[in-house]
C-alpha cells in the first residue's frame, strides 16, 4: 500500500487507470500529453510510485477533466465486439510494413488489459479476450522468435507455448498492465532456451535465407550472445525504451547500453552500410517479413493449453495417489515393536575349535580314551596335573 505525498489530492491508482480506459487512452498518449516516459503513468496507475510538483498538478487536472460527463466517443477500433470475435482484424489494423513494431503490441495491451468498459455490450468474455490479445500479437511475435532462434518451426512453438502459459494463468495476465509485454517476454525466454540444443529436431541448422543480404544479417545476428540479440530487437527492431528494454531483460540500465553499444558495433563492423541511424530497425522489418511465418488460430492455442493442463494434472493426481499407496503400504507392514539385531557370534577361549566332519587322529582317539577312564562314576573335578 503506497501513501501519497502532500499536495494536490490524487484518486487511487485504480482510478486513475480507469479515468485513462474511459477516454479511450493509452499510457503512451496520457504520457505524452504529461511530457513523460510511459513507464512513469505505469507506475503511476500501479501505485508504486506518485507524481511530484508541478507534474502532481498537471495530473490531477487532467485526471479531473478525464472524470467529467463522458463524450459520447466511438469504441475504439482495435476492441472487437462479442458478435465479431471469430472475424479476422481488418489489415488497416495490422503493421506488414513493420512487423516487429510494438504498435500491435500496445494497442491488444490496451483492449485486453481494460478491467472496466463503459458499455456492457463491450465487455469481452476470457476467451475472447485472450483471442484479441493472439490476434493482435502472435505474427508480429512469430517474426520477432525468428530473428532471436532464426528457427521458423521454433518461432511457432515459442509464441504457442507462451500463449498457453498466458491462458493457464490468464487471470493473472488479463489484469497485468501489459499483457502483451508479458506474453513477449515468455515467448523470448522460452525460444533463447539452452536446451533447445539438446534436443533431436533442433541439432540441425534450418535453411537460412533466400536473399543474400538477408542472409547476412541473420548471420550476424544469431553470432551475437542471446542476451545481446534479445537487447538489440527490443531496442532497434521494437523501438522501446532503454529503461523499458533494461527493465524486459532483466538488467540494469548502463548494462543494457552496453551490450546495445557492443552489439550495434559487431553488426556495423560486418555490414558497415547498417551504420545509418534507422536503417537497422527497418532492415530487421524486411528480413523478419520475408519469411512466411503463419500463426495458428487462437481456439487450437487455447485448446492446447487445456490439454496440457489437464495432462499435468492427471499426472499429478497419479503421483500423488501413488506415494499414497506406498506410504499406506509401507505402514502396513512396518514392525509394531522394536527388535534388536541378533549380535554377531564370539569365539570362547579355551575351547579348541571345532574340527570338521571325517575320521579322528590317533591323539584325538587317546584323548577321547582317556576322558572316559578318568569319568567312570559320574562327573569329578579336574585339576591340571604337572608332568
Amino acid at each position: 500500500m503506497t501513501t501519497q505525498s502532500p499536495g494536490t489530492p490524487l484518486p487511487p491508482p485504480k482510478e486513475r487507470r480507469r479515468l485513462r480506459e474511459r477516454a479511450s487512452l493509452t499510457q503512451a498518449q496520457l504520457a505524452a500529453r504529461l511530457g513523460v516516459s510511459r513507464e512513469t503513468v505505469r507506475a503511476w496507475e500501479a501505485g508504486r510510485t506518485n507524481p511530484r510538483g508541478r507534474r502532481r498538478e498537471a495530473y490531477a487536472k487532467l485526471l479531473a477533466t478525464l472524470a467529467g460527463p463522458p463524450t459520447l466517443a466511438p469504441e475504439p477500433a482495435r476492441a472487437p465486439r462479442p458478435d465479431a470475435r471469430a472475424k479476422r482484424p481488418h489489415r488497416k489494423d495490422r503493421t506488414p510494413a513493420d512487423p516487429v513494431a510494438s504498435n500491435t503490441i500496445t494497442a491488444a495491451s490496451a483492449a485486453v488489459g481494460s478491467p472496466a468498459l463503459d458499455s456492457p455490450a463491450a465487455a469481452l468474455t476470457p476467451a475472447q479476450a485472450f483471442d484479441a490479445l493472439y490476434a493482435h500479437c502472435a505474427p508480429s511475435l512469430i517474426r520477432q522468435a525468428y530473428l532471436l532462434t532464426g528457427r521458423r518451426e521454433l518461432a511457432r512453438e515459442s509464441v504457442e507455448q507462451a500463449f498457453q502459459i498466458a491462458w493457464y494463468r490468464w487471470p493473472e495476465v488479463a489484469v497485468d498492465p501489459d499483457p502483451a509485454g508479458w506474453v513477449r517476454a515468455t515467448t523470448y525466454e522460452y525460444a533463447l532456451s539452452p536446451w533447445h540444443q539438446f534436443r533431436p529436431r533442433f541439432r540441425n541448422p534450418e535453411p537460412p535465407p533466400a536473399i543474400p543480404a538477408d542472409r547476412a544479417l541473420m548471420d550476424v545476428l544469431l553470432s551475437l550472445p542471446p542476451s545481446y540479440r534479445r537487447t538489440l530487437l527490443l531496442y532497434d527492431g521494437l523501438g522501446l525504451g532503454l529503461p523499458e528494454t533494461a527493465a524486459e531483460t532483466e538488467a540494469s540500465t548502463p548494462a543494457t547500453a552496453r551490450r546495445l553499444l557492443h552489439a550495434r558495433e559487431a553488426v556495423v563492423a560486418r555490414l558497415p552500410d547498417l551504420a545509418a541511424p534507422g536503417l537497422l530497425r527497418r532492415r530487421l522489418a524486411e528480413v523478419a517479413s520475408a519469411e512466411r511465418l503463419r500463426a495458428a488460430r487462437p481456439a487450437v492455442v487455447r485448446m492446447g493449453g487445456e490439454r496440457r493442463a489437464r495432462l499435468w494434472t492427471r499426472a499429478a493426481i497419479t503421483f500423488t495417489v501413488a506415494l499414497i499407496s506406498v506410504t499406506v503400504l509401507a505402514l502396513y507392514t512396518a514392525p509394531t515393536r522394536y527388535e534388536p539385531p541378533v549380535p554377531p557370534g564370539r569365539t570362547v577361549p579355551g575351547v579348541p575349535p571345532r574340527a570338521a566332519p571325517g575320521p579322528l587322529s590317533d591323539t584325538e582317539l587317546a584323548l577321547r580314551a582317556k576322558l572316559r577312564a578318568l569319568l567312570p562314576n559320574g562327573p569329578q573335578r579336574l585339576s591340571p596335573q604337572p608332568r
